[in-house]
């Protein structure tokens, strides 16, 4: 079991932060000072695994220092994780989503790995 640390800033309204605090039950594959690892509930691929900021970021609009340090680690994590699922080889893909039109359903820093299969054109 990964240990759990409450953090005050996270939002008790977000599903992603009550994973973090242990509100929310979920198989966490990785999670470190940055970020956690889970497999995504409605998976659009064989893999689809979910790498999640362990800080309430809503929106990307002003990233400072913090933030591109953040998302650089996340990067680093999804890289370890696509060796560890086996798919480092083969190909994979990185997302992020960020606003209604690029169909964001949770206001939280998250990236999508997705493979495990041919994946389709990307937009």
């Amino acid at each position: 079991m990964i240990e759990r640390k409450q953090v005050d800033h996270l939002h008790s309204d977000c599903i992603f932060c009550e994973i973090h605090n242990g509100n929310i039950k979920s198989d966490i594959v990785h999670s470190d000072h940055q970020c956690f690892v889970i497999k995504d509930m409605s998976p659009q691929s064989p893999i689809h695994l979910l790498i999640i900021s362990t800080a309430h970021i809503a929106h990307l609009e002003s990233p400072g220092d913090k933030l591109l340090a953040n998302v650089g680690h996340m990067v680093a994590v999804a890289t370890e994780m696509a060796s560890t699922f086996g798919i480092d080889r083969s190909g994979y893909r990185m997302v992020i989503n960020q606003g209604k039109d690029a169909n964001q359903t949770i206001e939280h820093l998250h990236i999508h790995l997705l493979g495990g299969h041919q994946l389709g054109p990307a937009a």
